[in-house]
């Protein structure tokens, strides 16, 4: 057999990604890896007339278009779909689902940046540290307004991926960190066991120096924290939100910020991008990043190692590590 004649039995696979991405996610040595259990079809931003036709494998990233009936009736033999980022939602339909076309997200593998910077903006704002900036102009700030990490309570909302994994690390602490959490998914023996006490939202609130948000956006997430959950955060407590804008009310996050009473540590927003001139934008206790939590310029391999990762999984019959089901996905990010 020829190699020629090896390398035509490989599943043809199409890449579809934003222009410029695909080189970051997958590198030559990633390419090279991929050869050598796929057929890659086509590369590029769209779907090219004819591509889809031999693909059983779609890798897809940011920009990828919408697998909607249209779509997949050019891809009679498409049989999975390996996502080189994280959520899926505006990816999948009601026709891939239909069709028994197996989906694989890299969520995980976005997950480790997120609950790296999650953990910093947590150590931030344990110090209060958007506050003791913006006083320092007017001099060395006072003993009694310092504040430290020691024993402080953190609330976190959701027990997602991030979520878990951010109550782990900080368990895992030497700080002796109280940790509340809030998840209507979760049972108490399953906090219990991650290391965490399950509390109603406002007791959360309430007791919380710092809360940080993890759910997914769902109808029922959609302005969770507003205007009466804001209110019962501590006078000198902190907002985290490296999940998604509008869980949080932001005319009521903007009202209670400009108060000084809390700081907000904000990498999503609802809208997002945020006008420019928006309140929040100026703040002084107020920090607003632009949605960079998640893997960023090298980091971005990452995603592209795990989606190969899962190709070669599943050409060689293994379990994907990363699959999403039709059921899972309404919780999911």
């Amino acid at each position: 057999m020829t190699a020629r004649a090896k390398c035509s039995e490989l599943p043809g696979a199409v890449c579809v990604m934003s222009p410029g991405a695909a080189d970051l996610v997958l590198p030559k040595e990633l390419r090279e890896r991929l050869a050598s259990h796929v057929r890659l079809v086509s590369r590029g931003d769209r779907f090219q007339a004819g591509a889809l036709a031999d693909a059983e494998i779609l890798i897809s990233g940011w920009g990828c278009p919408r697998l909607t009936a249209d779509v997949l009736a050019e891809a009679p033999r498409l049989k999975a779909v390996m996502h080189a980022a994280g959520t899926v939602k505006s990816l999948v339909s009601d026709a891939l689902w239909e069709r028994g076309i197996v989906v694989s997200s890299a969520a995980d593998a976005n997950a480790g940046p997120v609950v790296s910077q999650t953990l910093a903006l947590i150590t931030l704002a344990a110090r209060r540290t958007l506050a003791m900036a913006a006083g320092y102009a007017g001099g060395w700030p006072a003993t009694a307004d310092r504040r430290g990490a020691d024993g402080l309570t953190v609330g976190i909302i959701g027990a997602s991926r991030i979520g878990r994994r951010v109550i782990t690390e900080l368990v895992r602490a030497d700080a002796g960190y109280e940790v509340l959490l809030y998840d209507p998914y979760v049972t108490d023996e399953e906090a219990r066991g991650l290391g965490a006490h399950r509390v109603p939202l406002a007791e959360l609130c309430r007791r919380s120096q710092v809360v940080s948000v993890h759910a997914p956006q769902l109808r029922e997430t959609t302005g969770l924290l507003g205007s009466g959950m804001l209110a019962l955060l501590p006078d000198g407590g902190a907002l985290i939100n490296t999940a998604r804008g509008a869980i949080v009310d932001t005319d009521a996050l903007t009202r209670e910020c400009a108060t000084g009473r809390i700081e907000a540590y904000l990498d999503v927003t609802d809208p997002e991008p945020l006008p420019p001139g928006h309140p929040l934008l100026s703040l002084p206790n107020v920090l607003v990043t632009p949605h960079i939590a998640g893997a960023q310029g090298s980091e971005i391999r990452r995603l592209g190692e795990y989606a190969t990762a899962e190709v070669v999984r599943w050409v060689s019959g293994e379990p994907l590590l990363g699959e999403v089901t039709r059921e899972a996905l309404a919780r999911l990010a």
